[in-house]
């Protein structure tokens, strides 16, 4: 059992930055790939960037290529999300994921085993 807890979600404007964290809890943090998920208002879930158990692979959406970047802390139990550059179209609430024990990484919904809460964040213009 994983449980998962996001935090660092807030508004700020466009073009600020941001780092997201999630905390696990358990001791097998590190047999799991993680992911980051956002969801806005009526659209669906959908896949920001994944992470493999060692944190030797890494892979973004498009849309956020270049200005995100995914880590973790496996003695800290924790994964990061960092938000450069960001834009009104990434406000949304923020999940992130644990899963992926036999592929290796979370890119799809149906790969996340646990989920967390979710943070806000709220980008102006």
């Amino acid at each position: 059992q994983v449980q998962l807890v996001e935090s660092g979600g807030e508004l700020v404007q466009a073009g600020a930055s941001l780092r997201l964290s999630c905390a696990a809890s358990g001791r097998t943090f590190s047999s799991y790939a993680m992911g980051w998920f956002r969801q806005a208002p009526g659209k669906e879930r959908e896949f920001v960037a994944t992470i493999s158990w060692s944190g030797g692979y890494t892979s973004y959406a498009d849309s956020v290529k270049g200005r995100f970047t995914i880590s973790r802390d496996n003695a800290k139990n924790t994964v990061y999300l960092q938000m450069n550059s960001l834009k009104p179209d990434d406000t949304a609430v923020y999940y992130c994921a644990a899963g992926g024990r036999t592929i290796g990484i979370v890119e799809h919904t149906n790969q996340a085993e646990y989920w967390g809460q979710g943070t806000q964040v709220t980008v102006s213009s």
